[in-house]
């Protein structure tokens, strides 16, 4: 007999037709009421077994954490908060769980001790909504691309290049670490490595899809990156997947109408497809705030959250116009902020892009043309000759969401800017090169997307977003 899903079976009108359900124990109460989940839906089936219709062994089998295979008629349930439930006709145990030894019991554990177990922790109820809304999101991206008519490209995972000029990155190399090849001065000779260079793991996917943007015209990527930063806070990881398009004939405000496009689209869409997790998260989220000082909570929450971006429009205002009202605000005034905005030019911090979502304009922000000198070396410069066409999308709850901008398409600029920084132009070639040949204006973003799913589910740390987190000193899993 076929199994059924319980998210499935819980729309079905119940007229005693006979289901077979797979799952797993929640609880078990009074040897007659077994809560099962099988991870379709954050609600559980309730199937009742008849008194003594089962044998002590099997009764004692059936724990929190075992697995069942259950046949049973599809009645309407008197209990409250159900509207249907399971009269238990068969019962087969699949697999066993010691109940004394199961990490897991019908009670509340600390997101900490969950990443512990992080093999089991998609059996909880808050994970388990993470990770649905989570494969909504990704589903909701490539939706969202693929309507738009953008092609998905694949770049590379391990490249030569760095694309940010940051340094931080995870070498790859098949070198002997105890007794590496060195060259006639001592250093490590990496033209006999694997791929006869140095190569890392990718920061951004960013530099290759340019080059499929000025022959495609709009691609985006969505894939895994990696950065070697020594970052122990809730809103960085190791490993984490970007989403990057980039499009050519696209200027810097083009770009920021695509950002909230589909910003807009992806929060519509979670609140439109994981109306019972975003419930339960929404819950769990006000118990959270409930248990913080009252300066420190939110004054939304988390579907007002949700609506609030799909309902507001984004409020743009250039990186000048912001320092001016951050150099004005109350908090720099009292000396509240950690980091004081006293000239311009500073790089802005999580307090102050908050600030200005927040409590200044209390909605989306999308602040443009940052100081050059605070930016890559790809974006474009400006005629003021000191910002460059830089955007960033700040949201409620957690800051820079987005990063983008458009790129220098001017070949002598590009260079320019590749020498003031004592980037590697040897290393550049073929990026400088489409500046070459018949280049074009051409803008792009990154959208990291464990921060999306941060907003969209209401988790205060990054580590909850990710099935395996991988942070410094844990790669465990």
């Amino acid at each position: 007999m076929k199994r059924t899903k319980i998210k499935e079976l819980l729309h079905l009108q119940p007229a005693g037709q006979t289901i077979k359900v797979q799952g797993w124990v929640r609880t078990f109460r009074n040897n007659q009421f077994i809560a099962v989940n099988d991870g379709s839906t954050i609600l559980n089936l309730q199937a009742v077994t008849a008194l003594d219709s089962l044998d002590e062994n099997t009764l004692k089998r059936i724990t929190t954490g075992a697995c069942l295979s259950i046949v049973g008629e599809l009645i309407p349930s008197p209990a409250k908060g159900q509207a249907v439930e399971l009269k238990v006709t068969s019962l087969e145990i699949l697999g066993d769980s010691d109940a004394e030894k199961f990490p897991l019991q019908p009670k509340k554990h600390s997101l900490e001790f969950l990443r512990e177990i992080a093999h089991l922790r998609a059996r909880t109820n808050t994970i388990s909504a993470v990770m649905r809304t989570r494969h909504a999101m990704a589903f909701a991206v490539h939706k969202f691309f693929n309507d738009r008519g953008f092609f998905y490209i694949n770049t590379p995972i391990v490249t030569g290049s760095d694309a940010e000029g940051a340094g931080d990155m995870f070498r790859v190399t098949t070198l002997d670490i105890n007794n590496p090849p060195r060259d006639e001065h001592g250093h490590i000779n990496h033209k006999e490595d694997f791929f006869g260079r140095e190569t890392n793991l990718t920061v951004s996917g960013q530099l290759e899809g340019e080059t499929y943007a000025l022959a495609l015209s709009d691609i985006y990527t969505f894939g895994p990156t990696f950065r070697a930063e020594n970052s122990n806070t809730t809103r960085h990881l190791a490993e984490f997947w970007m989403i990057e398009p980039e499009m050519a004939f696209y200027d810097i405000h083009d770009n920021m109408q695509l950002a909230t496009d589909l910003l807009q689209y992806l929060v519509k869409y979670a609140l439109d497809n994981c109306a019972d997790d975003l419930e339960f998260l929404n819950k769990r989220a006000l118990e959270e705030e409930a248990s913080k000082p009252q300066e420190q909570r939110s004054e939304l929450g988390l579907l007002d959250r949700l609506k609030f971006v799909v309902e507001n429009e984004f409020q743009k205002l250039s990186y000048t116009e912001a320092i001016e009202i951050l150099k004005n605000s109350n908090p720099n005034k009292k000396k509240k902020f950690q980091y004081l905005i006293d000239q311009w030019g500073v790089d802005l911090q999580s307090e102050h892009e908050r600030y200005l979502v927040e409590k200044h304009f209390k909605k989306p922000v999308i602040l443009y043309n940052y100081p050059k000198g605070i930016k890559a070396f790809y974006m474009r410069q400006n005629e003021d000759d000191k910002t460059v066409a830089a955007m960033d999308v700040l949201f409620p709850g957690i800051g820079e969401i987005i990063g983008g901008s458009q790129r220098e398409e001017r070949y002598e600029n590009l260079l320019q800017r590749v020498r003031e920084m004592n980037l590697p132009e040897k290393e550049l070639w073929w990026y400088l090169d489409l500046r070459k040949f018949g280049s074009a204006p051409h803008s792009g973003f990154g959208l990291g997307f464990e921060r999306l799913i941060q907003f969209v589910t209401g988790m205060t740390n990054i580590r909850d977003v990710i099935p395996f987190p991988r942070f410094p000193g844990n790669a465990e899993f």
